[in-house]
């Protein structure tokens, strides 16, 4: 607010949505796309404010994809491992992508970032723990959480769904 009263005030109104959106939920067993989307964009403006112009952010989530059960907090999960793990050690920043598509009766959510990769250790963290462990116990076999190298550099990490209408 001090050096740039107009970023501070957007980034101030960009966290108070993220927390409106967020608190209420956090317990929830279940959210739809579109709430989790928004919670999504919050979080990533708060974070674009902070970082300025090392920070891209791309999100494609169709409309018709909006009404879709997913587990809450997941996909920001995904968002933090990537602003953390991946752009936050590089001094240039990077990009983080976010997109939904449904195909073979899966809801797809992706998380693709340009960051640093994957380095020793990568995908054994608490966060990532937790998906797998809320996927197993509410999806069994038929959900799951992988990562993959993204190109030319970063990681993309996917969450897939059996594809449940709200």
């Amino acid at each position: 607010l001090r050096t740039d009263g107009d970023a501070g005030r957007a980034m101030l109104a960009d966290l108070m949505r993220y927390l409106e959106s967020a608190l209420p939920r956090m317990r929830d067993d279940s959210s739809t796309l579109a709430r989790e989307t928004e919670l999504v964009r919050a979080f990533l403006a708060v974070h674009q404010v902070r970082m300025g112009q090392r920070l891209q952010v791309h999100i494609d989530v169709p409309p018709q994809l909006a009404g879709r059960v997913v587990p809450p907090m997941m996909l920001l999960t995904l968002i933090e491992n990537a602003l953390k793990h991946g752009l936050g050690p590089l001094p240039e920043g990077g990009a983080i992508s976010v997109c939904a598509v449904e195909a073979d009766g899966k809801l797809v959510l992706r998380v693709a970032d340009t960051g640093q990769g994957l380095v020793a250790g990568s995908g054994g963290g608490t966060g990532l723990a937790n998906i797998r462990a809320r996927l197993k116990a509410m999806y069994g076999a038929a959900a799951g959480l992988s990562l993959r190298l993204n190109d030319p550099r970063g990681v993309v990490a996917e969450i897939d769904l059996p594809a449940h209408t709200a």
